[in-house]
């Protein structure tokens, strides 16, 4: 039996009014190769220090309902000893999981992915229970292509999201399922449309396969956005086009769509949001939220470049950024809003 009245809770608390979730939860390469961007070494005390600086950032709490650490993020602790879970919760903010592994190539499949982490899955869950984790994420990767993705690569990524999402809920936690169409590539954003289009209908079919609950779930999907190689559409172009495929593929019971941020700036990502806030009129039957990590993340990181002194710079422009999309979420962002902080 699922614990129905603890996954309402989650939900409810991640779908805050004026909220999104800082995705925090770079596996270790991938903050490597952010922090190397901007000078700063990757250690384990620098990881720490700086998703200590985001989750401590004051008045934060204010814009963001919820947080993805990375694994080893669980077990460290702000320079007070405070645990980064419990720091966050102090903040108003719920502390959630990245539980899968990453990806590799899917045999038969030339050109697809697929990711790992299923086996034991149960188990770690119950230790990130202890930890203080209500909610999970797991990503799964679409490359656009001139084969790709395969029948087969959407199927098996489809199958992979469905059981971990089953599994989660089954611990007692919210998945977050993100089939992610990836924006690399010399594609037009109706080709973007047309597998994202395939790629949540398989989706949607496989987790009603596995009894997933859709009411205590949340949905993270990509914007409808050309190919990085192509010209960027305007935000009212890429909410209409992405607003089309939601409604035509995700039933109404999911409580949220949070959106990544997949490439975009942080200003296009603000704007993209907003658009599709003032596209829906608040008529949507989802909330449209954001669960950015580089948009929300690289002014900050930017600014900290590892120093102590700049901290407070660093927090101000985290900040700054989880209000402007909150606002973009109300549907009351207005690019001047930037210059004015």
């Amino acid at each position: 039996m699922l614990e129905t009245d603890r996954l309402a809770e989650t939900v409810n608390r991640l779908t805050a009014p004026h909220r999104g979730i800082l995705a925090a939860d770079e596996s270790l390469p991938t903050i490597t190769k952010r922090f190397d961007a901007v000078g700063i070494e990757s250690t384990e005390d620098t990881r720490r220090t700086y998703r200590s600086l985001l989750v401590t950032t004051p008045g934060v709490g204010e814009y963001i309902s919820g947080v993805i650490f990375f694994e080893e993020t669980l077990d460290q602790h702000t320079d007070d000893g405070t645990t980064l879970p419990d720091a966050a919760a102090k903040a108003g903010i719920v502390p959630g999981i990245k539980v899968d592994k990453g990806t590799i190539p899917l045999t038969n499949a030339p050109g697809d992915k697929i990711t790992q982490g299923l086996d034991g899955l149960g188990e770690r869950l119950a230790a990130y229970r202890d930890k203080g984790a209500r909610f999970t994420k797991w990503r799964n990767v679409f490359s656009i292509g001139a084969h790709n993705p395969t029948p087969l690569g959407v199927d098996t990524n489809a199958e992979v999201l469905a059981r971990y999402a089953a599994i989660a809920q089954e611990q007692g936690f919210v998945p977050i399922v993100e089939p992610e169409v990836l924006m690399d590539g010399d594609h037009d954003a109706q080709r973007c449309a047309e597998v994202t289009e395939a790629v949540q209908r398989a989706v949607f079919a496989a987790l009603a396969r596995h009894r997933v609950a859709f009411e205590y779930m949340i949905l993270k999907p990509n914007m409808i956005v050309p190919g990085k190689s192509q010209a960027r559409t305007t935000a009212e172009q890429v909410a209409e086009q992405t607003l089309r495929v939601l409604r035509r593929t995700v039933p109404a019971a999911v409580p949220s769509v949070n959106f990544l941020s997949g490439g975009q700036s942080p200003e296009e990502a603000t704007a993209n949001l907003n658009a599709m806030a003032r596209l829906s009129g608040g008529q949507a039957p989802w909330v449209l939220s954001f669960s950015y990590a580089r948009a929300l993340q690289q002014p900050p990181m930017e600014l900290w470049r590892g120093q102590a002194d700049n901290v407070t710079a660093a927090q101000k422009a985290f900040l700054h950024r989880a209000k402007m999309n909150a606002a973009a979420r109300r549907g009351e962002y207005q690019p001047d809003m930037e210059s004015a902080a």
